[in-house]
C-alpha cells in the first residue's frame, strides 16, 4: 500500500498495489505492521457494508464522541461514491475544513478518517456498496452529526437534491468556528 497524507491532518488516502496475472489481482487493504509504521490505528473490532439503493442518495456526516471515538478505513467495493471528511476538533487548526474524495469499486483507494472527524457520502451510483472498518463499537449514545448543507461548509455535493434518512435531514448545522 502506499500512504499519502491528505490536506486534513490525520486524514490518509491509501493506494492499493494490485498484484495482477491471468487470474486478476490480489491487493492487501490492511497490514498491520504498514499502519503501525505510520502512526496509524491496527485495531478494527467492528467492519461495516451499506449498499446505497440509488444515485444521489447521501449517508452522513456522522461521527462517535468521546469516549468512543470511531476511526474508520473507507472503501467503495461496487459502484462509485463521493467520500467527505469534516474536521470537528475544536483544537485542531483545521477546524471546520472539509475535504473530498472519489472512490470507486474498481479503484485503488481506501480513506483513512482519524478520530474527531465527521464522515459521510454521496452515492455516485445505483447500488453503490462501501465497506468500512470501525476502530470502536457503534455507540448510539454518543453517534453524532452535522447537516450535510450547512452553509458554514459549503459543501458542493456531486447531486443537487439527495436523497437522505430523516434522521440525516433532521442533523443540526456545525455553526460557525469556535461554536
Amino acid at each position: 500500500m502506499k500512504f499519502l497524507p491528505a490536506a486534513l491532518d490525520g486524514v490518509w488516502v491509501l493506494e492499493l498495489e494490485r498484484r495482477e496475472d491471468e487470474r486478476g489481482f490480489f491487493a492487501r487493504t490492511f497490514c498491520e505492521h504498514e499502519f503501525a509504521r505510520h502512526g496509524l490505528n491496527t485495531r478494527w473490532p467492528q467492519a461495516n457494508l451499506t449498499r446505497t439503493l440509488r444515485r444521489g442518495m447521501l449517508r452522513g456526516l456522522h461521527w462517535q464522541a468521546e469516549p468512543h471515538p470511531e476511526i474508520k478505513l473507507v472503501r467503495c467495493v461496487s459502484g462509485a461514491i463521493w467520500d467527505v471528511v469534516v474536521d470537528v476538533r475544536p483544537t485542531s487548526p483545521t477546524y471546520g475544513r472539509w475535504e473530498g474524495f472519489e472512490l470507486e469499486g474498481q479503484g485503488i483507494r481506501q480513506i483513512y478518517v482519524p478520530a474527531g472527524f465527521a464522515h459521510g457520502f454521496q452515492s455516485l451510483s445505483d447500488g453503490a456498496e462501501v465497506s468500512y472498518l470501525m476502530s470502536d463499537c457503534y455507540q448510539p449514545s454518543l453517534a453524532r452529526g452535522i447537516r450535510w448543507n450547512d452553509p458554514r461548509l459549503a459543501i458542493p455535493w456531486p447531486v443537487r437534491d439527495p436523497v437522505l434518512s430523516e434522521r440525516d435531514a433532521g442533523l443540526p448545522l456545525f455553526g460557525p468556528v469556535g461554536s
